[in-house]
């Protein structure tokens, strides 16, 4: 909610007062410091200025990407996690459609419409599903207790790893200096050292586990926040967008044998230090995405353009179509199945509720072009990816899904 909140005031002020909402968003904060965007002053010597865009895009937005990195490495990594083993391939090879498809659509509708040179950098922004509004979403057409609800999920995870992907490798941020990612991963491993595998190693024999008890206590969250500085930081000078920048770190914060899923109640239980800092940052978050509409939807109406209608293109008709043909696929030709209670008219309704970018198309229109029209125009169409909601309610309706409860 705080997030339409913001897009709405944004881009309500930008309509109303251009020229006083774009002075508010570049507002520069800090000149000639360590962090910022690279600008050129009238002699023509770069120098990185910290401007509130800057503060909310490439620093504060690390925590939203920090607690989806978070769900992802849940999912992957541990013994029971959503995205491992057989039961995942299908949702996994769907996700691959529904980026695959977006793509195609957007760079073919590009080639069509003779702007493939000026168009192609934003093919990534119709590949994005918004977790939080398509889960809402695909509770309201499928019921709680719908198998397509938890599909939705763990496609909407797996769509968030490869939408992570995607920034850090074709989204640089200026001239790429890797060296400087060994800032990020040895910070991260320094911290896992220090707090995880010594103190265990010093325990071995001991039953109280002394030395973990007195890390634990003492230094909190402590070490992970400096690693976590360290390596937005070097993420920041490596070239690769700083918003990645926590990621290293999360594998190195202690974090429970089990997960109960994204949006599960029981999560907010679990002990351990990783979910801890979850939630604590969750309502910082929810603030953070209220600036985050606030500063990136401020575009006129009379923006809308070609790249507008690429991005809706890729989102409302390449995303279901890739998924459908690609879940047909797993489903039936590589005959790994759909979870039971699940059919292809799910499938394309789940397709047309996963088209919702929002939040992370928004994020990758601000990268995949420079400030401008052809960036608002980008814009203007993750904007109305929100309406791919309607379009599935209608699909459901009309193709007769059935809402079942738990």
């Amino acid at each position: 909610l705080l997030l339409i909140l913001g897009a709405l005031a944004g881009l309500a002020w930008a309509n109303l007062d251009p020229g006083a909402y774009h002075a508010f968003v570049e507002f520069p904060l800090v000149t000639g410091g360590p962090f910022g965007a690279m600008h050129a002053d009238a002699d023509g010597h770069l120098h990185r200025v910290l401007t509130l865009h800057y503060l909310v895009n490439d620093m504060l937005m690390a925590l939203f990407f920090a607690i989806a990195g978070k769900e992802v490495w849940e999912a992957v990594a541990l013994r029971n996690g959503a995205l491992r083993g057989r039961k995942a391939l299908t949702p996994l090879i769907a996700t691959a459609g529904g980026m695959i498809g977006p793509a195609s659509v957007y760079l073919a509708g590009a080639a069509a419409l003779g702007s493939f040179a000026a168009l192609a950098n934003g093919w990534a922004i119709p590949t994005a599903t918004d977790i939080a509004f398509s889960y809402l979403i695909g509770r309201v057409v499928f019921g709680a207790g719908h198998p397509a609800v938890m599909f939705l999920l763990l496609l909407a995870i797996a769509d968030d790893a490869g939408g992570l992907a995607i920034l850090a490798v074709f989204y640089p941020q200026g001239d790429l200096a890797p060296g400087w990612l060994l800032l990020a991963f040895g910070a991260a491993t320094l911290a896992w050292l220090l707090t995880n595998w010594l103190p265990r190693r010093l325990d071995r024999g001991l039953p109280l586990k002394p030395f973990a008890t007195r890390i634990r206590r003492t230094l909190g969250f402590w070490p992970y926040l400096i690693a976590g500085c360290l390596s937005w930081y070097g993420f920041q000078r490596a070239g690769i967008h700083p918003a990645l920048g926590l990621l290293p770190v999360i594998p190195a914060i202690p974090h429970a044998d089990v997960e109960f899923g994204i949006f599960a109640e029981e999560e907010a239980h679990q002990p351990d230090l990783l979910n801890r800092i979850e939630h604590g940052l969750k309502t910082p978050v929810e603030i953070i995405l209220f600036f985050f509409g606030l500063m990136n939807a401020g575009v006129e109406f009379s923006a809308m353009g070609e790249a507008t209608w690429l991005v809706l293109a890729g989102l409302c008709i390449g995303k279901p179509v890739g998924i459908t043909l690609f879940g047909l696929f797993a489903a039936r030709v590589l005959r790994l199945g759909l979870p039971a209670g699940m059919d292809a008219r799910d499938l394309f309704v789940l397709g047309c509720v996963a088209a919702i970018g929002f939040t992370v198309s928004l994020f990758v229109a601000s990268v995949a072009f420079p400030p401008g029209p052809v960036q608002d125009a980008a814009k203007m169409g993750a904007l109305f990816s929100f309406g791919a909601a309607a379009i599935a309610i209608a699909a459901g309706r009309l193709l007769g899904v059935g809402r079942r409860h738990p």
